[in-house]
């Protein structure tokens, strides 16, 4: 009975189906977490090797890249390797390591807007005030409250699904996810429920409240000031906003995912949506930022300047 429920492995089924090309996908998952790690860590490092961006905007950035980076490598390595086999099969240890790193990802990601939109609200708001307020030591705990949030409720989610009694091992999906492992409890899991409602509300939605609150402020007072002021707001919100907007889609395409049971819904559309929230906003979050920020734009282009005078003496 202990075999039957508490599997060893878990088993992803999206991956049938898919063999005659899995090649070209695992090629393209290759090439798509290279670029992942290129245009994240280019970013980092410009940040922390120029003291002119050592600024509270600039290390959040870098915090939000660092999370793209952590949490593409919960998915990219793992996923080429399924691309290859044939069993398609994560032990158990592995399956909950991936589901904490995932999700830790992903709320970090709403927790460390919430601490951008802060810090820009704090700078459009109250700019005389804005070094006061947002000092080094407060940085640095708002940097560690966000991380730190999404560890401790991802630490009482899974003490809750591991515990969980397993009549069954096939995940449709090409990762583990908590909600289906709960799916495949043999009792119920209605505790399991009330806590995931807890965790969405307090880590997604009322991010998003404060993140909506604070950009209706800074719309007020772009209303009410120059066309210089408005300008500036504009060039250093819109990045925020966008990467807002992307992952809030991405996350609520995915959290609709979790609630169909399995074969209600194409494959090939599962296995896109399930993989957005993961792979979009590690993608475009550099793209936003490297190229909407003239701070990070012109120390990019001067590196790779310099890089090419190097190369060529």
């Amino acid at each position: 009975m202990e075999n039957e429920t508490t599997p060893s492995h878990f088993y992803f089924t999206l991956f049938k189906g898919y063999e005659n090309v899995r090649i070209i996908y695992f090629l393209l998952a290759v090439v798509v977490y290279l670029l992942i790690i290129l245009f994240n860590l280019s970013i980092i490092l410009v940040v922390f090797k120029e003291k002119s961006l050592h600024e509270p905007m600039y290390l959040l950035i870098s915090c939000l890249l660092f999370n793209s980076l952590y949490g593409s490598s919960a998915l990219f390595p793992r996923l080429s390797v399924d691309l290859l086999s044939k069993s398609h099969s994560i032990s158990r240890p592995a399956c909950f390591t991936q589901i904490f790193v995932i999700y830790t990802y992903a709320i970090s990601e709403f927790t460390v807007l919430t601490v951008m939109a802060y810090d820009r609200y704090v700078a459009i708001c109250e700019p005389l005030q804005y070094h006061n307020i947002m000092t080094q030591k407060r940085t640095f705990l708002l940097i560690l409250s966000a991380f730190s949030w999404s560890i401790f409720w991802m630490v009482l989610v899974i003490y809750f699904s591991i515990r969980l009694p397993l009549c069954g091992s096939q995940i449709p999906r090409v990762y583990c996810s908590n909600w289906s492992i709960v799916r495949l409890s043999c009792v119920t899991t209605v505790s399991n429920n009330i806590l995931g409602f807890f965790v969405t509300v307090t880590t997604i939605f009322l991010p998003a409240g404060f993140i909506l609150f604070t950009y209706i402020r800074i719309l007020i007072v772009c209303h009410r000031g120059t066309s210089e002021i408005r300008g500036k707001a504009l060039q250093t919100c819109l990045p925020h906003i966008v990467n807002f907007v992307t992952y809030s889609l991405a996350s609520f395409s995915d959290i609709a995912l979790s609630r169909y049971e399995p074969g209600k819904i194409l494959s090939a559309i599962a296995l896109m949506i399930s993989l957005e929230f993961i792979v979009i906003p590690p993608l475009l979050n550099p793209l936003i930022y490297g190229l909407n920020l003239p701070d990070i734009r012109r120390k990019i282009l001067s590196l790779v300047v310099s890089s090419k005078n190097v190369l060529s003496s």
